[in-house]
């Protein structure tokens, strides 16, 4: 899960978006730096990161990807999660738009923005300000998204090639998405995750 799933799963669950948005920037316990309801987030994010990347649906899709690829497909599929919930925003949540929700996020998360890391507080600069959480709904974006990650960092540089790998297996891509993100969807409402 990527920027849109988690803020959307800590909301079904009554959990701290700022939390769960804030929990790939924090190292260790974070106990002794955020309140409890913050802190609380950042463990749903974690358990939220483990269990997807145990999904059998995950599973197959990783394997769709090519060898030279294959190393970075679990940041490639978080991305393209997004695109999926992002496309599918009013079928998945009709009783609040996408934009109220963006809105409200924003609103959420910057209550913790003064006391933030740097990293966190440059994500948010551009994250609200170009308008990501809409923008994943379009592919060029998504592509777009792979290859500024890849230049970042050498690493990472077959992200931009992992855009192949996505563009092929689209449609299959989209049909995992439908049999996992809804009841993963429940599970937040039911406070399982």
């Amino acid at each position: 899960m990527n920027f849109l799933a988690h803020l959307h799963l800590a909301y079904l669950a009554d959990s701290s978006l700022a939390g769960n948005l804030l929990a790939d920037f924090v190292r260790g316990n974070p106990e002794e730096h955020y309140p409890a309801d913050v802190v609380a987030g950042i463990h749903m994010h974690r358990r939220i990161d483990v269990l997807t990347d145990r999904l059998p649906q995950v599973k197959t899709a990783l394997g769709w990807f090519r060898p030279e690829t294959r190393r970075v497909a679990p940041i490639t599929l978080d991305v393209m999660w997004d695109h999926f919930l992002s496309r599918h925003w009013a079928a998945l949540s009709p009783e609040l738009p996408l934009g109220d929700f963006i809105q409200y996020a924003q609103q959420q998360v910057g209550t913790i923005l003064p006391d933030a890391p740097p990293h966190f507080i440059d994500l948010n600069d551009h994250l609200w300000s170009e308008r990501w959480l809409e923008r994943y709904r379009e592919m060029d974006f998504i592509q777009n998204v792979l290859s500024r990650m890849a230049t970042r960092r050498p690493r990472l540089d077959a992200l931009r090639d992992s855009w192949q790998d996505l563009s092929a297996h689209y449609d299959a891509l989209e049909l995992l998405f439908w049999e996992f993100y809804p009841r993963m969807m429940n599970q937040a409402s039911a406070r399982e995750l």
